[in-house]
C-alpha cells in the first residue's frame, strides 16, 4: 500500500499534514479500506500514481489527461477556495519581479521563462494558453523543477517570469522572504484543480466519503495551515477537456 500528498507538501505544512492523514486514514477503517501509516511523499510521482496498491494521492491535470486517465480511480477535487474560480478549480499567478517596469504579458515576449515540468498544467499549458491569445509563446525558457524553484529564479533575476499555481503561490508568499521581491502580472485562466486519485478499481464513494469527513474533522489552524475548504465531484471530462500544448515546443 503507498498514499501521498506531496503536490503541496513542504516543511511548515508536514504537521498539518500528517493529522489531515491521519483523519484520512482512520475514516478509511472505518469504512473497510487499508491505508499506510504514513504518507510517502518523498516517492517519485509516477510510481506513486501508476501504482497498483495506491490508497490515495493527488495528481495534476494534465498528467491526469495525458497518462493516467483510464488507469486510476478519479476520488475527486479538493477546493482550496481560489480566488476568481469556481469550487475545485485553480489558477495560476504570472509572477514577475517586483521592479520590472513591463505591465504586460505581452511585453514579456522576449523574457526568459522559468517552468516547473513541462507536463505541468499550472507551470507550463496554463502559461501557454495565455501566451498564444497574445500571439507568442517565449521562445527563452528554463526548467526549474519546482514551482518553488521557478519562483525563486524570477526574484533572483535568473529567470524574468514564471508561472506559479495558486495554492503554491499563496504559500511562498505566507513563508518564503524572497516573495517580496515579486509581484502578480496578471493571472492564467481557471482549470479544474490537482485532483485526488486512487488504484483502478477503488472504492471511489467510499474514498470521496472518507476524505471529506476527514476534511470536516480538520482543526481549524490545520483546515487554515492547508487551506482546504472541502471536496468537489468534478467529471474526468473537465479534465480531457483541458487543450495541450503541441508536442516539441
Amino acid at each position: 500500500m503507498i498514499a501521498s500528498l506531496m503536490m503541496y507538501a513542504r516543511p511548515e505544512l508536514d504537521p498539518a499534514l500528517g493529522r489531515y492523514w491521519q483523519l484520512i486514514r482512520g475514516a478509511l477503517a472505518e469504512r473497510g479500506i487499508d491505508a499506510p501509516p504514513a504518507l510517502s511523499n518523498d516517492a517519485e510521482e509516477f510510481a506513486v500514481w501508476e501504482a497498483p496498491d495506491l490508497v490515495l494521492s493527488q495528481t495534476c491535470g494534465m498528467p491526469y489527461r495525458l497518462r493516467l486517465h483510464g488507469s486510476v480511480s478519479l476520488i475527486g477535487t479538493p477546493d482550496f477556495g481560489i480566488e476568481g474560480c469556481d469550487p475545485g478549480y485553480y489558477r495560476s499567478a504570472l509572477v514577475v519581479r517586483a521592479d520590472d517596469p513591463r505591465a504586460r504579458l505581452a511585453d514579456y515576449r522576449a523574457a526568459r521563462f522559468a517552468f516547473n515540468q513541462t507536463i505541468s498544467q499550472s507551470g507550463y499549458a496554463a502559461a501557454y494558453a495565455l501566451a498564444q491569445a497574445e500571439g507568442f509563446w517565449f521562445a527563452d525558457r528554463v526548467q526549474t523543477h519546482g514551482h518553488v524553484h521557478s519562483a525563486r529564479a524570477v526574484a533572483e533575476g535568473r529567470a524574468d517570469i514564471a508561472a506559479i499555481d495558486a495554492v503554491t503561490w499563496r504559500l511562498i508568499a505566507r513563508y518564503d522572504s524572497f516573495a517580496r521581491d515579486l509581484r502578480v502580472l496578471t493571472w492564467t485562466n481557471p482549470t479544474p484543480g490537482l485532483p485526488y486519485i486512487a488504484a483502478l478499481g477503488a472504492n471511489r464513494a467510499a474514498t470521496a466519503a472518507a476524505v471529506t469527513q476527514a476534511i470536516d474533522a480538520l482543526a481549524p489552524q490545520d483546515r487554515s495551515t492547508l487551506g482546504l475548504k472541502g471536496l468537489t465531484a468534478l467529471p474526468a471530462q473537465a479534465y480531457l477537456a483541458v487543450p495541450n500544448p503541441p508536442d516539441g515546443i
